[in-house]
């Protein structure tokens, strides 16, 4: 069987392609039972909505970004543990990066993400430098930017 795609099922349902999408957004103008019947028949072939494209025509990635200076540190893994689990409770997903506490790679991540491929970024700054001016050009971009401070027990 051919890989069954939005268009497609609506064909099979003899609705629209708005109809059937509007059926997956939740959207309250769909009447309850055309939604089901949507739905059914999408389990029935197997049909798997495409959220990259929709992410793409909203203009949101639903996407955060964490940016840590390492994994093994207690602290960090169970902040990342949280934020993933908050994060999926409202659909969004997490990307990690991991700086080695190098200043330059937490440059390089900071750039990457300027394309918009997230909506925001948690990050705990590297102690290798005190020069962060290039956390400035977020303002420009409207990306959410969120320090996690780390302590330690002495």
């Amino acid at each position: 069987m051919d890989r069954i795609n939005i268009k497609k099922l609506a064909e099979a349902l003899n609705l629209s392609k708005s109809t059937v999408s509007r059926a997956f957004r939740d959207n309250s103008d769909i009447k309850p039972d055309t939604k089901e019947k949507i739905l059914a028949k999408a389990r029935e072939l197997n049909y798997q909505p495409n959220h990259y494209a929709s992410n793409l025509r909203e203009q949101k990635s639903r996407t955060i970004a964490i940016i840590v200076p390492e994994l093994a540190n207690n602290y960090f893994s169970q902040a990342i543990h949280g934020i993933e689990r908050i994060a999926r409770k409202h659909d969004y997903h997490i990307l990690i990066y991991v700086t080695d506490d190098d200043y330059q790679k937490e440059v390089d991540f900071i750039r990457l993400l300027h394309n918009g491929r997230a909506d925001g970024i948690i990050m705990s700054a590297s102690g290798e430098a005190n020069d962060h001016d290039y956390l400035s050009n977020l303002g420009s971009k409207r990306l959410p930017l969120v320090f996690l401070i780390g302590f330690m027990k002495i």
